[in-house]
């Protein structure tokens, strides 16, 4: 995954777990306007969240934090 697009993820996922809490979820949908403006970008995203990890629709964002921090 580009740099750009985990730097994104994680910026969303602490605004996520500044809102809600440890407990806050969210799908890789979170990281992208209501528009497809970009959808490579998106597969990108849908790639490493379901074929690589095969996460669930919802996660809790401090695991995916986690997981992009830990190199993921």
């Amino acid at each position: 995954m580009r740099q750009s697009l985990r730097a994104k993820i994680i910026a969303v996922c602490d605004r996520k777990i500044a809102q809600k809490g440890s407990d806050g979820g969210l799908s890789f949908y979170a990281f992208f306007a209501n528009r497809n403006d970009d959808p490579a970008l998106l597969m990108e995203a849908a790639t490493w969240w379901i074929e690589t990890h095969q996460l669930d629709h919802f996660e809790k964002a401090t695991k995916i934090r986690g997981m992009l921090l830990a190199g993921m």
